[in-house]
């Protein structure tokens, strides 16, 4: 379907976009970059900005979405056949540029190139440019998609994250003002995954890479570390598990005010997008 500039879910709107091209960036994680005519008019809030992605079902060569795409679009899609509506799924912007409008979307991967991964993951490795999807996105900055909020007063930041979050800790540390204290911690699993963040900030970033088989080592990376005195605030995003046990860690034994922790589990152990909608039902 062909998706107009009228159908809005403000301060969101559908775009019908393209594939433009598509890299591995690393093991674990794939970029797509995409185009489309009204892309101009989408904006970002930086940081962790996200937007629901919508992806074709395999065999289609668009993705199924309702008739009215205003603001009762949630409901009608959840009321069509799961077998053929669009597969929708959560992602950050990890770039938006203006001339040319381009979106670069990073897609953590797993699984391997033959089916064998989440719709996501099958889909971004086999994307090419032409593949349409449609994206329900910001068209202004404040738009509530952004959860990195440090409260004033804050002193330094704390940052946590898997590789499903990398993306959005990168728009973070892009975002941060110059001179700004942050401690980072990312986990990816691949030596290779590690990538270079520029940041104005004065950050701290380590990272750690997952053994095959072993526990997560992030929660045990922060529970060892010596944090910095003063107000801290703290943005942790990755598995739902992971999350749980940090966000306690940090406001049980370490003191942190819970109003100053953002915490999103951005996916779940064993538990699929539709299964977390599912139970939302």
């Amino acid at each position: 379907m062909t998706i107009t500039a009228t159908a809005t879910a403000a301060p969101f709107r559908f775009f019908d976009l393209r594939v433009l091209r598509a890299v591995r960036v690393s093991p674990a994680m794939i970029r797509v970059t995409f185009g489309g005519d009204d892309l101009a008019t989408a904006v970002s809030g930086g940081r962790d900005q996200r937007f629901k992605l919508f992806l074709p079902q395999p065999g289609q060569d668009t993705p199924v979405l309702p008739e009215d795409l205003g603001e009762g679009w949630y409901a009608q899609w959840r009321a069509q056949d799961p077998a053929v509506r669009a597969v929708m799924r959560s992602y950050t912007v990890r770039d938006l540029r203006e001339d040319p409008a381009e979106l670069d979307v990073d897609f953590a991967v797993h699984g391997d190139a033959n089916g064998h991964g989440g719709p996501a993951t099958n889909w971004a490795q086999a994307a090419r440019p032409g593949d349409r999807v449609a994206v329900l996105g910001p068209v202004v900055e404040d738009n509530g998609g952004v959860d990195f909020q440090p409260p004033a007063g804050t002193d330094w930041t704390l940052v946590t994250a898997d590789e499903t979050a990398l993306p959005a800790v990168a728009g973070i540390l892009t975002w941060l003002p110059a001179g700004t204290r942050a401690k980072v911690w990312i986990e990816v699993p691949h030596a290779d995954d590690v990538q270079d963040l520029p940041t104005a900030a004065s950050a701290e970033i380590t990272w750690l890479v997952r053994s095959p088989g072993h526990a997560s080592p992030l929660v045990d990376a922060v529970r060892a570390a010596e944090l910095p005195t003063g107000t801290p605030y703290s943005w942790i995003a990755g598995e739902a598990g992971m999350v749980r046990t940090l966000r306690r860690h940090l406001v049980g034994e370490r003191g942190f005010d819970r109003r100053a922790v953002s915490f999103t589990g951005y996916w779940r152990r064993g538990a699929s997008e539709e299964d977390l909608l599912a139970e939302l039902s």
